[in-house]
């Protein structure tokens, strides 16, 4: 959306249901959909201080679930941390969500280049949080990032991957089937398949079944 064009009822429950939640205030949504050049040429507020509450969340809420779910030590959790809250994963995880096709901006787009949809993803979180609070904020994570107990295979392949070796497990493009995706996934001579209803649960599913692979018992 750009150049002046208004939200519709239709686009922000669009909106809601691409990110899996629905604002009691949706204010906040529009607001953290709205880029700064929008701000800048139409008025009214843009979502930057909205992506500086999201980024301190998702740093909370990614940092307490590594130290939940792995054994790793202080060295170890901050080098993962990095990579969850990386640009390039936070960029991953808003094409997951199809967040940008909702983002209202001004003129080209080489006006939202750059850090454009990382800061988004952390924008819609600071949103969430503020009208939901920490469980939804960990809900939305936990859906496009993967950060719960039961959903944790991704990370605990690259700990044990990482453990053995200086290289990362390795990620087949997704290839959209009938009511899903299938994905490969290959590291240490092994390779496993996962099929899902998202990108992130064939990932998962994938992970999971490589995992299992490499730590079988042999007899």
């Amino acid at each position: 959306m750009n150049n002046g064009e208004t939200f519709s009822d239709e686009m922000l429950s669009a909106a809601e249901e691409a990110i899996g939640y629905s604002f009691s205030d949706r204010a906040l949504l529009q607001l953290s959909l709205t880029h700064k050049s929008y701000s800048n040429a139409f008025g009214g507020g843009d979502n930057e201080r909205l992506e500086f509450l999201g980024d301190a969340v998702l740093e909370l809420i990614v940092t307490e679930s590594l130290y939940r779910n792995t054994r790793s030590d202080e060295g170890k959790l901050t080098e993962l941390r990095q990579q969850y809250v990386s640009q390039q994963a936070l960029e991953a995880a808003c094409d997951r969500a199809g967040l940008k096709r909702f983002m209202r901006y001004s003129g080209g787009k080489e006006n939202v280049g750059g850090k454009t949809a990382s800061n988004l993803f952390e924008a819609v979180l600071g949103g969430i949080y503020l009208d939901g609070g920490l469980n939804a904020a960990r809900a939305f994570l936990a859906r496009f990032l993967a950060f719960t107990e039961a959903q944790n295979y991704i990370s605990r392949l690259q700990e044990y991957v990482q453990e053995r070796t200086r290289s990362l497990p390795s990620y087949s493009r997704p290839v959209q089937e009938d009511g899903g995706f299938r994905v490969q996934v290959s590291a240490l001579g092994k390779r496993a398949e996962g099929r899902g209803k998202n990108i992130r649960a064939a990932e998962q599913a994938a992970a999971a079944s490589l995992l299992e692979k490499l730590t079988e018992r042999k007899a």
